[in-house]
């Protein structure tokens, strides 16, 4: 067989993808291996993990951490592949790293809450070749339903986490993460968040250090982790976690910048950045890139040379709190916000710098909420939610935009697959009441990652439930990954594909059916007939993302104005291609994709086609 590994990695590749290919080889040949080069913080660790010689990478797609993988997926000898979902490309790259191959997953903060019971375990067997595990937050929930700090899952997980503070930090980081984990005989957390993993900051990159395979031996009492066994492996690591406090006292990564001392900063990641900015050398700086275990003895030495010692660091309190364990006086978050992004005003406004003010506009700028693209498959299916008044339990993706008013078409949000599980409980709640208006609605990339198993609870536990698969061909909301029912994998290859319908009818639903949701009157017949029948249903809402650049659009439409009256009734739809002017519809064709909903709802046939097709 061939090897996951290294250039003939064994599958036919289309000419698209065979194109890419060989503009990544060329551009890299141009680049060199050795040079110096403006970095995105995410393609910085893809880099890092190319030159330590990864060979294994699976990952889940999720803002803010997407780029890794996607940047990984350049180098031919790595193989990349998006997993199903975080859980499963923890444990495929835990099966790589065993088999004697470094590996990498990465994902979201969310992410990791879904991998946490693998990654739990992980910090117990250890490993054999180096396994890092990339996690990206997001501070002021730029794209995310919550904010976390993940510094909680490493510290919980008793397993070592790193977090750079710019580009050079980490693609540096990545790569010692290997070593550390070789070492200490551990996985190694990688902690970016948006602003480092969105930024661009000055890296030189190294010629790739291929590692030799390490030779997979059997050891029951490692690896497989019953109660006796596991028992025994707990002293291990609380062994391994002193022994990696010990190294993070005297480890480069965590650097000490006297400056002035009437104030010393203790901080770590993005945060670094702002206090430089704002203090520069008037203050003196501890700066954390190893976020789990701190150090003890050097910060008690750098609170020792200060008279105001500060922890400055973004969410929840943890260098914070571990510097009260060790009875240092400390401000931090008194000072500070718990919630949100920090910026470097912030900083200078709650400790006392200088407030770097810019230019404003003379004129107030306009809200522009978020909105469903010109020609999104799923209006059409939300406009009919929200006209037969149903109770919607919604999901992750794209289609959460369906809340937003006009279309107002969603109840509730909560976690990837949490739509169907949701939905299940809320009719077992309240039986026939609910039964007949309520549907649940789930992308098929998130059906795919965790919707599963609550279809396959509704299909055992017998509620009548309705679920709507949103399938648009691709995930959509991280901009346009592939997943395990395209047909394709990372690199745009051929892949196996799952059949939606297939899938459904074999968990147990008889009535599986699929609708255009340009469709409206097949949209409004479908709903209606599921929700009245009484047995557990599945519609497939088909029709691929607009955005995709081999979907064909129809011609642009435009407004007869003199037909038009003016009611409004197509700004129903939300979509960002209509406009009212001077009392009429307005169609932007630059924006318009001759989608055909909106002439669906014009009860005096205004909108008409202008027979451009794009």
């Amino acid at each position: 067989g061939t090897s996951l590994c290294g250039k003939g990695w064994g599958h036919r590749r289309t000419a698209a993808a065979e194109n890419n290919r060989i503009f990544w080889t060329e551009h890299k040949r141009k680049q060199g291996n050795d040079m110096k080069q403006l970095m995105l913080g995410n393609a910085a660790v893809a880099r890092g993990l190319y030159e330590a010689g990864g060979c294994v990478i699976s990952s889940y797609p999720g803002t803010p951490s997407t780029e890794i993988t996607e940047e990984a997926a350049k180098y031919d000898e790595i193989y990349c592949e998006w997993a199903p979902n975080e859980k499963v490309a923890m444990e495929a790259a835990f099966g790589a790293c065993l088999a004697g191959k470094r590996s990498f997953c990465g994902m979201k903060h969310v992410g990791l809450n879904v991998a946490a019971d693998p990654l739990y375990t992980m910090s117990y067997t250890g490993v054999n070749a180096g396994m890092v595990i990339g996690v990206a937050d997001d501070a002021g929930m730029h794209s995310s339903q919550n904010e976390q700090d993940s510094r909680h899952h490493a510290i919980a997980s008793k397993v070592p986490m790193l977090e750079p503070s710019d580009s050079k930090e980490s693609l540096e980081f990545a790569k010692l993460a290997y070593e550390l984990s070789e070492e200490f005989d551990t996985p190694v957390l990688l902690k970016m968040c948006t602003r480092v993993a969105h930024s661009q900051s000055l890296v030189e990159t190294s010629p790739r250090a291929e590692q030799p395979v390490k030779t997979y031996e059997k050891n029951i009492a490692k690896y497989v982790m019953m109660p006796g066994n596991a028992i025994r492996r707990h002293p291990v690591v609380e062994e391994r976690t002193r022994k990696l406090q010990e190294w993070a006292e005297t480890a480069p990564i965590n650097r000490v910048e006297m400056g002035g001392t009437k104030m010393g900063i203790i901080t770590s990641s993005t945060s670094y950045q702002y206090v430089k900015e704002v203090f520069g050398d008037s203050v003196s700086v501890l700066k954390l890139g190893m976020a789990n275990p701190l150090p003890v003895k050097l910060i008690r030495d750098f609170a020792s040379k200060v008279e105001k010692l500060v922890v400055v660091e973004e969410l929840d309190p943890i260098i914070e709190n571990h510097c009260r364990s060790l009875g240092l006086e400390v401000t931090g978050k008194d000072a500070l916000p718990m919630e949100g992004e920090f910026s470097q005003n912030l900083v200078a406004q709650k400790l006392g710098g200088t407030v770097h003010t810019g230019k404003a506009l003379a004129d107030a700028i306009p809200p522009r909420p978020p909105v469903m693209c010109a020609g999104c498959p799923h209006r059409g299916l939300f406009y009919t939610l929200n006209k037969n008044k149903c109770t919607v339990l919604g999901d992750i993706g794209c289609y959460t935009l369906g809340a937003v008013a006009p279309l107002s078409a969603m109840d509730m949000t909560l976690c990837m697959g949490g739509s169907i599980s949701a939905i299940h409980g809320f009719n077992k709640a309240l039986g026939e009441e609910s039964e007949g208006k309520t549907v649940a609605v789930i992308g098929d990339s998130t059906f795919m990652h965790s919707g599963m198993t609550g279809l396959a609870n509704i299909a055992y536990n017998q509620s009548n439930s309705t679920v709507i698969i949103l399938d648009n061909s691709i995930t959509g909301m991280t901009g346009h990954q592939q997943n395990p029912t395209t047909g394709y994998n990372i690199k745009g290859d051929p892949a196996g594909k799952i059949d939606l319908e297939q899938l459904c009818r074999a968990m147990g639903f008889k009535r599986v059916r699929v609708v255009d949701p340009y469709d409206l009157k097949a949209c409004d017949q479908a709903v209606k007939e599921e929700l009245a029948a009484k047995e557990p249903s599945v519609i497939i809402s088909r029709r691929p993302c607009a955005l995709l650049k081999y979907v064909k659009h129809s011609a642009p439409l435009k407004v007869n104005v003199d037909k038009c009256v003016g009611c409004k009734s197509c700004m129903k739809i939300a979509c960002p291609a209509i406009s009212m002017k001077q009392g009429k519809a307005h169609v932007d064709n630059t924006l318009c994709v001759g989608c055909g909903v909106c002439q669906q709802l014009c009860p005096v046939g205004a909108f008409e086609s202008t027979g451009k097709e794009g």
